[in-house]
């Protein structure tokens, strides 16, 4: 053997390890199976949501809000109509007390 011989097959590896710091292709998975279709997951029943009341002292008023517990047990769509009947009982609290008090039956006399 001679030395150029030597050289040459020494350098070799060092030439292809120069190279094995590139990425080498990614070969994909083979799959476990045939793929099954997935069924969506079934929606989650209603939860309450935590939200916290706070009494305002008018009795009126706490028992509309009061009434907002009860779409904590029922499904989204059935929300609507509890917060449409607390709406509107609030916007009559509300207008109750702009209006004028009304003169009891002995206040009327002239």
């Amino acid at each position: 053997m001679t030395d150029e011989a030597a050289e040459t097959r020494a350098e070799a590896p060092s030439a292809a390890g120069a190279g094995a710091g590139a990425e080498a292709p990614v070969e994909p998975a083979e799959p476990a199976g045939p793929a099954e279709p997935v069924e969506p997951a079934e929606p989650a029943g209603p939860a309450p949501l935590g939200v916290v009341r706070t009494p305002t002292g008018h009795a009126g008023v706490d028992a509309h809000l009061a009434r907002l517990a009860g779409a904590d047990h029922l499904e989204a769509d059935g929300h609507v109509e509890v917060y449409e009947d607390v709406h509107r009982g609030l916007r009559e609290a509300l207008t109750a007390l702009d209006a004028p008090p009304v003169p009891g039956p002995y206040e009327n006399r002239s």
